[in-house]
């Protein structure tokens, strides 16, 4: 999360109309660039390919993949971020909200950051602060490097769940539950579609 050489304050609007823009992220009003990496991409797409498989047939809502634009935090205008995951319950956001274009308002209900081997320890930190004090109710840090994924909650408690453990969407998306393990499958792996239980 290099921050770009940036003189002057930047928009949400002025990022929207950046040829590259979606590289970037805004933190008071200046581009921070993302640090991605295959790997940690490859797991984010995991990610959205679980939760998605099970919240599409049952319309619970609108699971998001990596790179998608929040402009959500009320005491900072000219902040947007860009988790690898994030997932907004039916009732929150409608399909004419979602047809608009640009930054997502809205905070969403499940927010998911995987740490990327450029990640500095505090950055992540500063993320995970910045999303709860948003009011994402339910947000996953997702090590690969490690294999283990940080779970925070909006009632203060958290844990670490380890990859041979199960995670679960909890009361954010019920009934979604995997191995913390079907994150870091390789292709070779996968027999055929994965498919969490509920």
């Amino acid at each position: 999360m290099s921050t770009a050489a940036q003189q002057s304050m930047l928009t949400p609007e002025d990022l929207l109309s950046l040829p590259d823009g979606d590289r970037y992220e805004l933190v008071d009003g200046q581009l921070v660039e993302r640090n991605l990496s295959t790997w940690s991409s490859y797991v984010a797409g995991r990610v959205y390919r679980l939760v998605a498989n099970f919240t599409e047939p049952k319309h619970a809502g609108w699971p998001f993949p990596e790179g998608t634009s929040y402009q959500c935090f009320p005491n900072h205008p000219n902040k947007v971020r860009r988790p690898d995951f994030s997932f907004i319950q039916l009732d929150r956001l409608s399909a004419k909200q979602a047809l608009e274009g640009g930054h997502i308002p809205i905070v969403p209900d499940m927010a998911v950051e995987v740490v990327s081997p450029n990640d500095l320890y505090y950055e992540v930190e500063i993320k995970i602060n910045e999303w709860m004090t948003a009011g994402v109710r339910l947000l996953w840090v997702i090590n690969p490097q490690t294999r283990n994924v940080r779970v925070f909650r909006d009632d203060g408690s958290s844990d670490a769940v380890q990859e041979k453990d199960e995670i679960s969407g909890e009361d954010v998306i019920a009934g979604f539950r995997c191995r913390v393990s079907d994150f870091f499958l390789m292709p070779a792996e996968i027999n055929g579609e994965q498919q969490a239980v509920g």
